[in-house]
């Protein structure tokens, strides 16, 4: 990826990324994106990057040994720390849809901003609202105030997001409505893909934002539309 697509992905929402693999790929029928409401601790900004998988649970407490846990949850922010950059926490939590441990708080939020990633994403828990670092957006299954048991059962595994299922290295776009896995082979057209989206869509709606747009300028404009689509 580069600086360029990274810039470009970066300040466009989810919607319009999923419209443009379309594009990209020729057809409708792109489904690698997650199903269902998602909550984001900073709207209007969108996280990309590669993701860096765990599996995390909290309604319980955990059965193995402490230094065993441990163990396991410093390998977890070492993988976080040596993650590709840019790089997004993708973090399933296995209580679903009984989640109750806010992984991403304050302190846990600000560790890996510090680490460099571009945000998160899961299924779970977040909270301290209004605490948490600029610049790192967690989008969320859900709100709430308390950590639970929260401990780390797997790290660098496939992980399932609201239907979406995520490896180790996969290119994600997340923001408020949810998130998509970019198809490594559209890579190399995305941006093209991006800004013919763009321009086509302008085709439309800047006529319909104009005083006294009515059908026959309707009309006249979603051939212009149709045209350009094909």
């Amino acid at each position: 990826m580069t600086p360029e697509l990274l810039d470009l992905l970066s300040r466009v929402d989810t919607p319009t990324v999923c419209n443009a693999i379309e594009v990209a790929q020729g057809k409708r029928g792109f489904a690698a994106f997650t199903r269902g409401t998602m909550l984001c601790s900073e709207p209007g900004r969108a996280i990309v990057g590669f993701a860096v998988t765990a599996q995390i649970a909290a309604l319980a407490p955990p059965t193995e040994p402490p230094e065993v846990i441990r163990a396991r949850r410093m390998a977890y922010y070492k993988a976080m720390h040596d993650g590709p950059k840019p790089s997004v926490a993708v973090v399933e939590d296995l209580d679903y849809p009984h989640c109750i441990g806010a992984y991403w708080g304050e302190v846990n939020t600000t560790i890996h901003k510090g680490f460099g990633m571009s945000g998160a994403l899961t299924n779970g828990v977040m909270r301290d609202l209004g605490d948490l670092p600029d610049g790192f957006p967690v989008v969320a299954g859900s709100v709430g105030p308390s950590h639970g048991f929260v401990h780390v059962r797997s790290i660098g595994e496939p992980v399932t997001i609201f239907g979406l299922t995520i490896a180790q290295g996969d290119l994600i776009h997340a923001d408020r409505h949810g998130a998509l896995v970019i198809p490594p082979e559209v890579v190399p057209q995305l941006a093209g893909a991006i800004r013919k989206l763009l321009d086509t869509e302008r085709l439309i709606l800047d006529p319909a934002r104009q005083p006294g747009f009515d059908f026959a300028a309707f009309e006249a404009a979603w051939s212009a539309f149709e045209k350009a689509r094909t």
